[in-house]
């Protein structure tokens, strides 16, 4: 279902904007929502592999130097650290 959405731009950007859109043979408002679409998905996707710092060399060396038997479950040791730090 679409709803109509209001913007206040410059003059110049929404003049710009309108050519733009034309030249690619797509509507404002269909350029706007395609638009808002790609910024969410990358949101909600988080940074790409390209957009990611590189870990610094010395947070490298450090992998593999802990060591942990059988199954680790994060969220039952998070809940018994937080039980324990609230007396529950």
């Amino acid at each position: 279902m679409n709803t109509k959405l209001t913007l206040t731009l410059e003059k110049d950007v929404i003049e710009n904007a309108k050519k733009y859109a034309a030249q690619q043979g797509q509507s404002l408002s269909s350029l706007v929502e395609n638009y808002f679409k790609l910024l969410l998905l990358e949101k909600k996707e988080g940074p790409t592999k390209k957009e990611r710092k590189p870990l610094p060399e010395s947070f490298l060396k450090l992998e593999g130097c802990l060591k942990h038997e059988g199954e680790f479950d994060y969220k039952e040791e998070l809940t018994k650290a937080l039980m324990e730090k609230y007396g529950l």
